[in-house]
């Protein structure tokens, strides 16, 4: 991946596309619209989720954004808003969108275009997760600092997902940590 960062202004939207080199790639036959969000509390802590795997793609423990897939006549502010109240059970203020991240899973021949979602916390109330994600993927979350999750990203390349994911969501939380502290700096 080569990502020429540095000439971007933090007031425009990342748009990355990535190729997935773990798996061969044997085409795609779908593609899957989905939100995810940056989800930060006035504290400055950003929460995550923390997913347990043992299926098609390995077996790990990873870290990756709260979101999920774009149902259909949603639009993409009722479906952050609808994936974070099931996986965090946080109500949120969109702050911006920090932009779009088009990748691959080879494995599964899919095609993901991401649209990343920075958001405050305004409250905490029960989270409405489905069964997948409580049975299959045993999500729970994670409070972490910017550079907690980060080392929790790099500590999860371990595995094939795990770098795939890192390399989807690193620039992007990269990206949030910068507009933040230029907000809280500037």
């Amino acid at each position: 991946m080569c990502l020429s960062d540095n000439a971007m202004h933090t007031s425009e939207e990342l748009h990355l596309t990535l190729r997935d080199t773990e798996w061969q790639d044997t085409g795609t036959d779908h593609d899957r619209l989905i939100v995810r969000a940056v989800v930060v509390d006035r504290e400055g802590f950003c929460y995550f989720v923390r997913v347990r795997r043992d299926d098609q793609f390995g077996r790990a423990m990873l870290i990756e954004t709260s979101g999920g897939g774009v149902e259909p006549g949603e639009d993409l502010e009722t479906a952050i808003r609808r994936e974070l109240k099931e996986e965090l059970g946080a109500e949120v203020e969109i702050l911006r969108k920090i932009g779009v991240v088009s990748d691959h899973y080879n494995l599964i021949r899919r095609h993901n275009i991401n649209h990343y979602f920075l958001c405050r916390v305004l409250s905490f109330g029960k989270t409405h997760m489905t069964e997948d994600e409580i049975e299959q993927f045993h999500l729970s979350t994670l409070r972490l600092t910017f550079d907690e999750a980060l080392a929790e990203y790099r500590r999860c390349r371990d595995s094939k997902l795990g770098r795939l994911l890192f390399n989807r969501e690193v620039p992007i939380v990269e990206r949030a940590q910068k507009i933040l502290s230029e907000e809280i700096g500037g």
